[in-house]
Order: C-alpha cells, then sequence, then structure tokens
C-alpha cells in the first residue's frame, strides 16, 4: 500500500490504465457517503433508524379497532392504518400527490381506442418520478429547520458555560448529549455572593430537566436560564432562590404542563459544606473519599407545579476525595435494542469505582459505558451529567 504522500507516474502493475484512479474515487465516495463506518455499523443504525420510525407513526394506530374482525385481514388493516399516519403526516397537497404516485405504480391503466384495440400504458416511471419528488420536497423542508436548528443550538451553546469555572480545591466537568438538535437539559456552575455570614464567593452547581424535548423544552430551558443568573445575582439564601425560580416557573410552565426538576447545589469552601435543594430530581451521588456512598435526595416537587411550595435546603459536610455526579433522567433511562434501561443500579456501580479518577475522567467513563449499553439504538431523551471532584 503507498505511503501517505506517495505520486505514481504510471499506474500500478496489473491494473488497467484508470483503473487505480476509479477504485480509489469510488472507495472515496464510499467512505464520504457512510463516514467511515462499517457494514455492521450502518446496519445496526438501519434498524434503529426503522424501529424509531415504525414508533412514531404507531402511535397514531388505534390498535384497539385491529385486534377485531378477521384475523387474516389484520397485516392488511395495520399497513393501512400506518400509511395512512404517514400520509397525515403530510401536507394536503403532498399527500394527493403521494396517493397519485402509489395509484400509478400499483394499476397499469388500460385504454380501448375506436378501432378495438387495447393499448396499456406504463406509468410505474412517472409515479417513480412523483415519488422522488416527494422526497426532494421533504428533504428541503428537513434541511431548512436543521440550518434553523442549528442556530438555535449555537444560542443555546451560549446560555451554558463552555469550561468549568475554576475554584480552588474543586474540579468540575460538566457533558450534555441532546437528544435532538437542541435540548431541555441545562447545567450550569458559578460563583456568586456566599451565604450570609461568610465571607467571599459560593460555588453555584445546577443541573435541571425542563418537561418534554427539543424546541418548546428548550425554550422554556433559555427563560430558566436567564431567571435563575438574574435571582441569583441577589443576595440570598438557597431557599428564597428556589421559592422565586418555582414561582417564576409556574408563571411560564401552561398550567403545570411544562415543569422543570432541577438539583442545586452551593458550596461554602470556607466551611467544607454542600447545602442543596432537589426539586423532584434523580438523587445525584456522593462518593465519599472513605468509599461510602450517599443519595441526595431530600426535596419536594418540580419547580413550575405549585407556586405555594416551600423549598428547604439540606446539607451535607465535604471532605477532600469526595465526587459529585449530577444527572438528568435521560442517562439512566437511556435504552438499548432490546428496550432495556441503563438503570441507576449500572450508574451506581460505576460512580462506586470511581475512587482517584478526575472529574472529566469520570465524565468519559461514564458515557463511554452508556455508549456501549445502548450500542446502536437510537437516543430517546436529553442526557446531561455534572462531576465535581472535592480536592
Amino acid at each position: 500500500m503507498a505511503s501517505p504522500g506517495t505520486n505514481y507516474s504510471v499506474p500500478p502493475p496489473g491494473n488497467p490504465p484508470g483503473e487505480g484512479r476509479k477504485q480509489g474515487g469510488l472507495h472515496e465516495y464510499w467512505t464520504r457517503v457512510t463516514e467511515g463506518l462499517a457494514i455492521d455499523q450502518l446496519w445496526g443504525q438501519m434498524k434503529a433508524d426503522a424501529q424509531s420510525t415504525y414508533s412514531f407513526y404507531a402511535r397514531d394506530v388505534d390498535w384497539q379497532a385491529m385486534g377485531t374482525g378477521k384475523n387474516w385481514k389484520r397485516p392488511f388493516r395495520i399497513a393501512w392504518a400506518l400509511f395512512q399516519a404517514m400520509l397525515m403526516k403530510l401536507t394536503p397537497a403532498r399527500r394527493v400527490l403521494l396517493l397519485i404516485a402509489c395509484v400509478l405504480l400499483l394499476i397499469q391503466p388500460n385504454f380501448r381506442f375506436g378501432d378495438g384495440q387495447q393499448y396499456s400504458f406504463e406509468w410505474g416511471g412517472v409515479g417513480s418520478a412523483i415519488l422522488f419528488l416527494l422526497l426532494a420536497l421533504e428533504l428541503a423542508d428537513r434541511v431548512t429547520m436543521k440550518r434553523d436548528l442549528e442556530i438555535a443550538r449555537e444560542i443555546q451553546h451560549w446560555l451554558v458555560p463552555e469550561h468549568p469555572p475554576v475554584v480552588p480545591g474543586v474540579d468540575l466537568a460538566f457533558a450534555t448529549r441532546p437528544q435532538n438538535t437542541v435540548a431541555g437539559d441545562y447545567y450550569d456552575a458559578f460563583l456568586r455572593a456566599g451565604p450570609e455570614g461568610h465571607a467571599g464567593q459560593s460555588l453555584l452547581m445546577v443541573v435541571a430537566d425542563v418537561a418534554g424535548k427539543s424546541v418548546p423544552a428548550a425554550l422554556l430551558m433559555a427563560t430558566f436560564q436567564a431567571s435563575i443568573h438574574a435571582l441569583a445575582a441577589r443576595p440570598g439564601t438557597l431557599d428564597e432562590l428556589a421559592r422565586d425560580l418555582n414561582r417564576y416557573a409556574c408563571d411560564h410552565s401552561l398550567s403545570g404542563m411544562r415543569f422543570t426538576t432541577a438539583f442545586i447545589a452551593e458550596y461554602d469552601a470556607s466551611s467544607g459544606r454542600i447545602g442543596y435543594i432537589n426539586a423532584g430530581h434523580n438523587a445525584p451521588f456522593l462518593r465519599r473519599a472513605s468509599g461510602a456512598m450517599l443519595r441526595l435526595s431530600e426535596g419536594t416537587v418540580p419547580f413550575g407545579i405549585d407556586s405555594a411550595a416551600e423549598y428547604r435546603s439540606s446539607a451535607v459536610s465535604i471532605e477532600p476525595g469526595d465526587l459529585l455526579v449530577i444527572f438528568t433522567d435521560g442517562l439512566p433511562e437511556a435504552v438499548n435494542t432490546a428496550g432495556e434501561e441503563y438503570g441507576e443500579v449500572r450508574l451506581q456501580n460505576r460512580v462506586e469505582h470511581f475512587a482517584t479518577e478526575s472529574a472529566a475522567g469520570v465524565l468519559a467513563a461514564v458515557m463511554a459505558d452508556v455508549d456501549a449499553y445502548v450500542g446502536p439504538a437510537r437516543q430517546h431523551d436529553d442526557i446531561t451529567c455534572m462531576a465535581v471532584r472535592f480536592l
């Protein structure tokens, strides 16, 4: 095999002129199309896409009605119901085009002229052309929407920190992976004025999850980010911050339909303690330097459900070597191709073994373990995780 940068003045022996160039061009084209994925990886993606697409359209099928009537007709009723579900996702004009294309592909019309002879016309090519036109139209819409979502993702990236703050005695890292282009998960870590009676600043750490996915959740995530930064800039306790956040969330939650679960922690280095409020969020893991495991589960309802809810913080002492892992439900609820969840038990087993690893190393190991478990299965929810190693 030629080394990089090798130039041939004549074709290699045994190959006709231009044959190597053709093979190289085809190989480069195939690599560009597949992005270098192996056949088994492509097959895994296709299976995952097929399962996801079926689940998407199956939600619109009345499965109770599918169980009535003669059994031999059931596959045809299901196929028709799925076709109807797909058809109704299109605009009215495109529905008509799809129906015309199907008729032309399935039915070959015959015509009889005045001389009594019968003629048949092959319209399959026209039907295929109409299907290709529909594909081009849908693809153009998808590309336009994706471009808009890419802009929204850039804006969303501005709302969360690109790098963790530099805090003496704290090694902090975070990772996020949206299900779609934009996410409803939120993470943040920044310094604010310390609790009353304490000099210096405290470290505020937040991981939140807005109910729902994609653009609606991302918009509410942006309002949550703006409100927590505005409210945290004012002097006050963690309880007061949570109370004000809840009131703001209730005003923008569509009567509780768009609530937000959150875990908010405030670390005061001078006292060596963390105060925290768990607003309906997955309980983080606190791995002690001794190896003991603690769940920070004490809390109350998510933000945006009850404007009169009371939020009272709890506190734990922190020792050098302790590890705090905060995550959203998308991590333990990640499923493999068999529909089995990764689970909090598996996550806890992983966290238990992180004795001295850095925060970034912890996140890399956790995300790699989730990827290995899930395999080619499509991601169903946003995944966000924050790790904090106290030095």
